[in-house]
């Protein structure tokens, strides 16, 4: 229960999220965030009972929530198309960092002592935002003109020429502040559908192959399959996360969305599909020397797959993909539709590895089946695009 906590309060910043980045902006979303995050790890620290625990989870949560919207969103709205996808892929490059440190650390020292380590990028973030500029879009969408040209500047630098890129930004914001205000249901109309469908999907998808539930749960999974010390497993699952996701990082704008997010979860089904034949050999004592080498190997192979590809890419095309009068309310919807999933993998993994340990990863590796099918059929390339002519794309 403690911890899916987290993805509850994400799930409600997920449901907040777009109205507060429009409203008081990107760069304002995230400081509301950092505040957040940073009372709820002095919560955890200094909790004297559950619900102390708890309230301190939530809140992080919440701040985890809104960010993970409005991180990718900022960043695909003041990156140069040619760089779009490597740059939004470093948020998730620095989230895999950041877990795969605290897995390390977490092996050392107390429960207290790491929840103080969790503070440390919140105030980072929160005195870093005083030195970038806000979002050229968000700005020219509020209609703050010198503002707007301004930022754009200081993003392509003193010399470079913003006289194209800020008019195709002018003429588009200007087109979509002639639409009326957008509502849920709007999101459901013809010329939106296509993109929300899109989102939703690869964030379904995303969850449901069973990340939050084998990372959350990983030096329990380790030990169940016989590893000796789940510590060993753990330690090699923080190590590989990294590196693989600083390939996928290069590779973003070089094969392209779609390639890189198939192959992905190619490899999630093969890792899924080893850990739970390993369990299955297991459960019917059979070559139980290679339950453990197939148990880590497996997980190890889930985890180098998802982060070059599965990791990052549907949030960088939940970035790139909506209107950006629509993007507040459809960015908040795919948002609590990733939360909601990784809650619901989180809350029943335990569930599922009791009832069956191997039919649990075969489940998640058929959702990696299905990953690959969807994007093959209906997933748009966007590399190479500017965030208007991927609008016109999807369109047309």
């Amino acid at each position: 229960m403690f911890g899916s906590i987290l993805t509850i309060g994400a799930m409600l910043g997920a449901v907040t999220s777009g109205q507060i980045a429009d409203l008081i902006g990107r760069k304002g979303a995230m400081r509301l965030s950092a505040i957040f995050c940073i009372a709820g790890w002095l919560a955890v620290y200094f909790s004297k009972g559950a619900l102390s625990l708890d309230v301190g989870r939530f809140s992080t949560g919440y701040g985890i929530g809104v960010l993970s919207y409005v991180v990718p969103i900022f960043i695909a709205e003041i990156a140069p198309k040619n760089l779009r996808g490597g740059l939004t892929t470093l948020n998730q490059l620095m989230i895999v960092t950041g877990s795969s440190v605290a897995f390390l650390i977490g092996t050392t020292i107390p429960w207290r002592a790491l929840a103080l380590t969790g503070l440390v990028p919140c105030i980072f973030l929160f005195v870093g935002l005083c030195f970038i500029p806000e979002s050229p879009r968000w700005l020219a969408k509020v209609g703050l003109n010198k503002e707007f040209q301004a930022a754009l500047r200081k993003l392509r630098g003193k010399g470079a020429d913003i006289t194209r890129e800020a008019a195709e930004i002018q003429i588009y914001v200007e087109t979509l502040q002639n639409l009326p205000k957008t509502r849920i249901l709007d999101l459901f109309q013809q010329k939106y559908i296509r993109s929300v469908i899109i989102g939703v999907a690869l964030m379904v998808f995303q969850q449901f192959g069973g990340i939050n539930g084998i990372s959350f749960y990983a030096s329990e999974t380790f030990a169940s399959a016989g590893l000796s010390s789940g510590k060993t497993g753990t330690i090699a699952y923080a190590c590989v996360q990294v590196p693989i996701t600083v390939v996928g990082a290069m590779l973003m704008d070089k094969s392209g969305r779609r390639p890189l997010i198939m192959v992905s979860a190619t490899g999630t089904f093969l890792g899924c599909f080893l850990a739970g034949t390993s369990f299955y050999l297991k459960d019917h004592n059979l070559l139980s020397e290679w339950v453990p080498i197939l148990a880590v190997g497996g997980v190890l192979i889930y985890i180098a797959s998802f982060s070059i590809g599965m990791g990052a890419v549907p949030w960088v095309i939940m970035s790139e993909i909506f209107p950006i009068n629509i993007k507040g309310v459809a960015g908040s919807l795919v948002v609590l539709v990733n939360w909601l999933g990784a809650w619901a993998v989180s809350y029943t993994f335990n569930f599922l590895m009791s009832w069956s340990s191997s039919g649990t990863f075969l489940l998640y590796s058929g959702f990696s089946v299905m990953t690959v099918l969807y994007v093959a059929m209906f997933v748009p390339e966007t590399k190479g695009k500017t965030l208007e002519e991927i609008q016109a794309s999807i369109n047309t």
